[in-house]
């Protein structure tokens, strides 16, 4: 539900403000696979703003969504590598994500990679 409730701006800044940001980084890193999916999901809609993206990064996210790319299911490395570019946007996350490993990920998403996970990918290296 936080995925689809994540597409509204004001329901971003609710969403962190209640605690979300933190939770959703936790279950990225350590539910099961559909809540590991959905929550990539929710901090890739959640990463399109900048009070959120500093609050993702402060939680750990970035390293979470680096793995997740890396080991993910199909989904999970597409909602990981999208939420990736988003957070890309920023000069200071790129050097967070470049220290986490992250351009070895997405250049290899961006080459084996699916369609969908190949166009993020990308836009994350483009970023």
């Amino acid at each position: 539900a936080l995925w689809n409730l994540a597409h509204n701006d004001d329901n971003k800044a609710a969403i962190a403000a209640a605690g979300g940001i933190e939770v959703l980084v936790s279950l990225a890193r350590d539910g099961n696979e559909g809540q590991k999916e959905e929550a990539a999901g929710a901090l890739w809609n959640l990463s399109a703003n900048d009070d959120n993206e500093a609050a993702i990064v402060a939680a750990g996210g970035i390293e979470v969504l680096v793995s997740l790319a890396r080991d993910g299911n199909e989904g999970q490395k597409e909602c990981a590598a999208a939420a990736l570019r988003n957070l890309a946007y920023n000069d200071d996350n790129k050097e967070a994500i470049v220290a986490a490993g992250g351009i070895e990920v997405l250049v290899s998403l961006a080459r084996d990679g699916n369609e969908r996970q190949k166009e993020r990918a990308a836009g994350a290296l483009w970023n």
